[in-house]
């Protein structure tokens, strides 16, 4: 078990929940338009978001949005020590700096000060694309990605800095997560993991479930990012998906079978309905969408709550047994009446 690292109000390490991540795509020097993305993040189940501070114009910026913030914020640094410091002063819950490119060790040294001085923690991240050129030579290139983050570790710990959280992401799925696994069992140290530049939607949500969830099922991760090509909110959603998948979070899951000539409802449609609905229920639940009533009763009879296609619109089975008959007009309502009821059992169980 990782040692706890407290980011802001979260924890992480030592057993907490994992904690999902993202990071704005605004300019962070538009104070309210990377504010307005914040609060969506947040509502959308975002515990943590990362900023980029590229330039002391984002630095002062970053001090109003951190005052207005829901959330605790991750500055993220490349390149200029100054702005690791500025943003610490700042309010920063955490900084992220890149072993690849902050430079010579004193810089490092003058980070490391005055994140004792605030007590924040730093964050070690070291991406495929950035490994420091000492490393660049290794035949595994996993190995070097894991060896360039905990050198940058070994310098902030020579230091007496531990309040450290390390980072290895890779576009690889593979290497991502020998690099992971190769961290995990030399130091105890919190893991932030996720597969980098992942791609567009499909090939993204594809090579991270892959690799966050392998990581995560051997006990191996404390923060999560889901890197998608675009919207952030996507991120959000797909990593709480995942870690539902995985029972690492409550909440409802929805299930719908794959249709077939006997379907008589557009499960596709009314799945994604059914999980707009149902995405502020807390209560571990399973919903099944099935297109028939001719084997989908029987299919879904483990959901909690299924709904069933019929002619004229739809039949609500608990536990394989039917309890309602409804008009497609009606669904929505009826649905959430058996929802909010069996949550209210639940909660009281």
């Amino acid at each position: 078990m990782s040692r706890i690292v407290n980011i802001g109000k979260i924890s992480i390490g030592g057993g907490n929940p994992v904690a999902i991540q993202s990071m704005t795509n605004t300019d962070t020097r538009d104070v309210e338009s990377t504010l307005r993305q914040i609060e969506a993040l947040y509502n959308a189940g975002c515990e943590l978001v990362r900023v980029s501070v590229p330039d002391f114009d984002s630095l002062n910026s970053f001090s109003d949005i951190v005052k207005r913030s829901p959330v605790p914020l991750i500055a993220d640094i490349h390149y200029d020590y100054r702005l690791a410091i500025g943003a610490i002063k700042k309010g920063a819950s955490k900084v992220r700096i890149n072993p690849g490119n902050i430079g010579q060790s004193w810089k490092i040294k003058e980070i490391v000060s005055v994140a004792k001085a605030y007590r924040t923690p730093i964050r070690v991240g070291a991406n495929s694309g950035s490994i420091k050129e000492s490393f660049k030579g290794y035949d595994n290139k996993a190995i070097a990605l894991a060896e360039s983050a905990l050198e940058e570790t070994r310098i902030l710990e020579s230091m007496g800095f531990y309040d450290i959280v390390i980072s290895a992401k890779s576009s690889s799925v593979k290497e991502t997560i020998e690099a992971n696994r190769y961290i995990s069992s030399r130091v105890d140290y919190p893991l932030h993991i996720g597969v980098t530049e992942a791609g567009v939607f499909e090939t993204a949500v594809v090579k991270s479930s892959i690799g966050i969830g392998t990581l995560l099922l051997e006990g191996i991760g404390d923060t999560i990012r889901v890197s998608i090509a675009g919207d952030p909110l996507i991120e959000v959603r797909i990593a709480k998906k995942l870690l539902k998948a995985l029972d690492l979070k409550e909440g409802v899951e929805v299930i719908a079978c794959p249709t077939c000539a006997r379907t008589e409802i557009d499960v596709e449609s009314l799945a994604h309905n059914v999980e707009t609905w149902l995405e502020d229920i807390n209560t571990n639940l399973t919903i099944a969408v099935m297109g028939c009533v001719v084997n989908g009763i029987g299919e879904g009879k483990d959901a909690d709550i299924g709904i069933a296609g019929t002619t004229t619109g739809a039949v609500i089975f608990a536990k394989g047994r039917i309890v309602e008959r409804v008009r497609k007009a009606d669904l929505k309502e009826k649905l959430m009446k058996w929802v909010k009821e069996y949550s209210s059992k639940n909660k009281r169980a």
